[in-house]
């Protein structure tokens, strides 16, 4: 990546972006288009494509022709590999690009950007492993005159709907395991962070996918994203949003019983014990909920303090937000952004707002900035919370933390699995023993034990109960894209039935 630290400016002019179907740009030019504005400076920087439901087959069309005639689906663990491999260094000559783009769109600081942009790279690095390392299995138990096989066969064409707060790096948390597999891909980004994906399907062109096999339709959720996941086309679905909206995805795969991964929304327990090292677990703690800007699905927004230690817990809380630098996404030194528009802005002031008539004490809080040059959001912290409370149960999406006591681990573990949710959970303990014991009781599909919102793409992401259901990244994100296959080849002669 070239010349990291140079000054950033606003574009003057948006950039324009077509839709990408069968390895070609379809053109902007007289069509509606989508104006999106910075939302730490309210300025246009992009503009991209109003899809349509009939742009949206013609897509569906192409990645279907691209499966069934196997130009990708054919090809060997090694070559998908060396395609892979490619695109991995393409993103990493076009980083700061890709960066200044994420900034500019979702409004997260630019050294966050940038730390995406080269982690996704590595995803595509070690999904190429993956793609080599795909296999079945061989029944050699079934007598002298019967061989079983086991095989794993891409499933189809995926239909790839992806959110606006990690819009490049959730892409490469799905979209290389799913061409490791073999699969065709429609691709439908947000409508407010779209640039990434696009660059990313040029990129892959370039890295040597064949044209079809990645396609991006650009629109909104309720004409392109309903029409992908009822399109009886597709085979599988990847969704990544709220839960909400996953509710009405799964009643549309419904038509043709399309095969979903879903990973939705969570309201994540950390669960601070008397023994952690307090100094770790309260640096954990802002990192958890204020990483970018409390926009993550899986940053820990409810905070279970054992009693005996809140007090110091709180006053360690709060020295440390003081220093916390929130503003503008161009300054390096930036660790907290823009909230991604006015709607999701109005949402979290409702639900502090909220908070202080349901009787949460404010722990500390900063300055709401309504400025028309920025949406902002200074941390805020509640305690004396119930279970009961709005900003205790449900989904904020912003930085925004409550604060519940315990007294014993039965308690922490009944308040942390008191939510409809299971996306993730963290634990800061210097006990082994207690640190188990808590991990194999929380209902979570991520946990972390004295670290938070880290690993990489090695293991298996996903959530229990209402957080979604299925699996992405490590090898389990490869074969979720597969069909099983059992074969039975007889090697002696047949028996027969009828004499």
């Amino acid at each position: 990546m070239t010349n990291m630290t140079k000054t950033i400016t606003l574009p003057t002019v948006p950039r324009e972006f077509g839709l990408y179907i069968n390895g070609k740009w379809v053109a902007p030019q007289g069509r509606n288009l989508f104006e999106r504005r910075s939302p730490a400076h309210g300025v246009p920087v992009t503009r991209t494509i109003v899809g349509t439901e009939s742009d949206l087959n013609i897509a569906v069309a192409s990645a279907r022709t691209a499966f069934e005639d196997r130009r990708w689906a054919g090809l060997t663990g090694q070559q998908r590999a060396e395609v892979l491999l490619k695109a991995a260094s393409l993103i990493r000559e076009r980083a700061e690009e890709l960066a200044m783009l994420e900034t500019f769109e979702t409004g997260k600081p630019i050294s966050q950007s940038r730390g995406e942009v080269l982690a996704s790279a590595g995803i595509y690095d070690y999904a190429a492993g993956a793609a080599r390392m795909l296999h079945g299995d061989t029944f050699n138990n079934l007598g002298d005159e019967m061989l079983g096989l086991v095989t794993r066969e891409p499933i189809g064409v995926v239909g790839l709907i992806t959110p606006w707060n990690f819009p490049f790096f959730i892409l490469a948390e799905r979209l290389p395991f799913i061409l490791a597999s073999g699969c065709s891909v429609v691709a439908k980004p947000s409508d407010l962070t779209s640039a990434t994906t696009l660059i990313m399907a040029e990129i892959l062109t370039k890295a040597g996918l064949p044209d079809g096999v990645f396609n991006v339709v650009t629109g909104s959720g309720s004409t392109v994203g309903e029409a992908l996941s009822h399109h009886p086309d597709i085979d599988m679905l990847s969704f990544t949003g709220s839960t909400a909206i996953g509710k009405r995805v799964l009643a549309a795969s419904a038509g043709n019983f399309k095969k979903l991964s879903l990973e939705l929304g969570g309201k994540n327990p950390h669960l601070i014990f008397a023994d952690a090292h307090l100094e770790d677990a309260v640096d954990g703690v802002i990192f958890g909920f204020c990483f970018n800007a409390g926009q993550c699905c899986v940053g820990g927004s409810r905070l279970l303090v054992e009693k005996s230690i809140l007090p110091k817990f709180e006053q360690l809380l709060t020295q440390k937000l003081s220093r916390l630098r929130v503003g503008d996404p161009l300054n390096a030194q930036t660790q907290v952004g823009a909230i991604v528009n006015e709607k999701q802005h109005q949402i979290i002031h409702d639900y502090i707002e909220r908070g202080l008539k349901q009787k949460a004490r404010i722990v500390t809080q900063g300055t709401m900035s309504t400025s028309a040059e920025g949406l902002f959001v200074q941390p805020t912290v509640f305690s004396d919370v119930t279970s009961d409370m709005d900003i205790a149960t449900d989904e904020i999406f912003g930085p925004v933390l409550a604060i519940l006591p315990f007294e014993t681990m039965e308690d922490a573990i009944r308040i942390a699995n008191d939510t409809i949710y299971g996306l993730s959970a963290t634990i800061w303990t210097q006990n082994l023993s207690t640190a188990m014991r808590a991990v194999r009781s929380i209902r979570a599909g991520r946990v972390w034990v004295n670290t938070t919102i880290s690993g990489g793409p090695e293991m298996p992401s996903g959530g229990f109960k209402q957080s979604g259901i299925g699996r992405e990244t490590g090898l389990y994100g490869v074969e979720e894209y597969t069909e099983i296959k059992s074969t039975h080849i007889a090697l002696g002669p047949r028996t027969h039935w009828v004499s």
